[in-house]
């Protein structure tokens, strides 16, 4: 777990965090709790039929691990209050996820930070790149 203090945070300092390979039951788990059942998240032959290469991640599951790992940089000391992402690559079952996480800005009067953030299944090859806001408790 990361959890930051509002005075450790440096500008262009860079985090980093590995998620377990996905699998597709952990697909199928979000498609319930999603409510996002196309069928490309849990059929081969469905995903094939449109040209993919088999089942995909949903791209929010992506969103949802950079959610979960912004909040982990700030723990108890403050609040996500912004997260904003665009979907660029594919994540396939059995894709190690990277989530990383770069301070652009910090705010000492309003005590927020200011990150790029991004998802990667192999280095240098982003499948969700954004930008994030965290506002720490005065």
């Amino acid at each position: 777990m990361l959890i930051m203090e509002w005075n450790e945070i440096r500008i262009n300092q860079e985090f980093e965090y590995t998620k377990p390979p996905i699998d597709k039951a952990q697909l199928v788990k979000y498609m319930g709790a999603s409510g996002d059942f196309n069928m490309i998240h849990a059929d081969d032959e469905t995903a094939r039929k449109i040209g993919l290469p088999g089942v995909i991640a949903q791209g929010m599951l992506s969103m949802g691990f950079l959610g979960q790992f912004v909040g982990q940089i700030v723990g108890n000391h403050g609040f996500v209050s912004r997260l904003q992402v665009r979907f660029v690559g594919i994540v396939l079952p059995g894709d190690v996820v990277t989530c990383r996480a770069k301070v652009t800005g910090k705010d000492e009067i309003q005590q927020t930070i200011d990150l790029e953030i991004s998802t990667e299944t192999e280095p240098g090859k982003p499948s969700t790149i954004g930008n994030a806001s965290i506002k720490f408790k005065n």
